[in-house]
């Protein structure tokens, strides 16, 4: 019976136990080649979000000083706003290539402007997308479109305080901007945070007045 019973005697041999360590080692590196994908992927997204966040912080606009609105007396309106803009952080540079004024003097860009920036305005009455402006260098600023690092630009909305230009607030608006009129001004850049100014007209209009 002893030997019947060690005839029948089973186990398992050394080759059956590497192969099964094998297959777990196999296994396992799979999973860590996974996992490790994973983590590099989710690091490179991470670095991308980063690096984007910075760029568009780098290229925003800010505002320096005060908004200027150059009013019709007679009419009681708002002919042409004013305001000086700077980028922040000391970041990229920003093209302010010149807009050109539509021919039929509504006070808007032209289809065929190559400008990089656009400004669009809003009350409650209406919504224009495109406003026509100039954009003037001051102070150490070079002559050239770019809104480098340290430069300021004075950018003007409208005409001459008479109402008068190919770019002329008065004929943007179907409502002129009057008195008490609340407004938004939405500069948008090729890249970066759009800047937005929120103003009040005062009770009366003035030939000059400081909207801060």
């Amino acid at each position: 019976m002893l030997n019947k019973f060690l005839k029948h005697e089973k186990g398992i041999t050394g080759l059956e136990t590497a192969i099964i360590l094998i297959a777990f080692v196999v296994v396992a590196a799979v999973f860590a080649y996974t996992a490790l994908s994973a983590g590099l992927f989710s690091t490179q997204k991470a670095q991308e979000a980063v690096y984007s966040g910075l760029k568009e912080a780098q290229s925003t606009l800010e505002i320096r000083g005060p908004v200027i609105a150059t009013g019709n007396t007679t009419a009681s309106k708002v002919n042409q706003i004013t305001f000086v803009v700077s980028n922040v952080l000391g970041g990229d540079s920003i093209d302010f290539s010149a807009c050109t004024a539509n021919t039929s003097h509504t006070g808007t860009v032209g289809s065929g402007s190559t400008n990089k920036v656009v400004i669009k305005y809003i009350d409650a009455n209406q919504t224009v997308t495109d406003l026509y402006w100039t954009a003037t260098s001051l102070g150490s600023a070079d002559t050239d479109a770019m809104l480098d690092p340290g430069e300021k630009f004075q950018i003007t909305i409208g005409g001459a305080s008479n109402g008068e230009g190919p770019g002329n607030l008065v004929d943007a608006l179907t409502t002129d901007l009057g008195t008490n009129t609340t407004f938004t001004l939405e500069i948008l850049t090729p890249a970066g945070a759009v800047l937005t100014i929120e103003r009040t007209t005062p009770p009366t209009i003035e030939a000059k007045m400081n909207l801060n």
